[in-house]
């Protein structure tokens, strides 16, 4: 069961089953957040158990979606699409091997101007 937690280790959780291969976000609000681009994984919500989830706080970054971290460390592990059967969490928040490769490159029309995408995979404006 791929496990994983915040930097300090007060949010641990796991999610039940393979990992679905991970993108990278590009857009303006996940480099803000993550201070680069952010990779993550969309696993459904039944499949993921959160312990110390009182230790979550919840950024509302829009009507549609929250953000969560670790309010002791900082660590961004979350990105839920409010309402949606699947949540996004953190490709650098688990504990390797993680056994997935890096899907695809989301929302490239809003990199930062101060990198270049330099792989071959499929790379998608929004």
């Amino acid at each position: 069961m791929p496990k994983g937690s915040c930097l300090c280790g007060a949010v641990t959780f796991e999610v039940t089953g393979p990992l679905p291969p991970p993108n990278a976000c590009h857009c303006s609000q996940c480099r803000k957040q993550s201070g680069h681009y952010w990779a993550s994984t969309d696993v459904a919500r039944a499949a993921l158990t959160i312990a110390g989830d009182d230790r979550l706080t919840w950024f509302h970054a829009s009507a549609k979606v929250r953000r969560g971290f670790c309010s002791t460390c900082g660590s961004w592990l979350f990105w839920d699409p409010i309402g949606k059967g699947t949540i996004a969490v953190a490709m650098g928040a688990f504990d390797a091997p993680t056994h997935v490769r890096l899907a695809m490159h989301i929302h490239v029309a809003d990199k930062g101007d101060y990198y270049d995408i330099a792989d071959d995979l499929p790379q998608h404006p929004h």
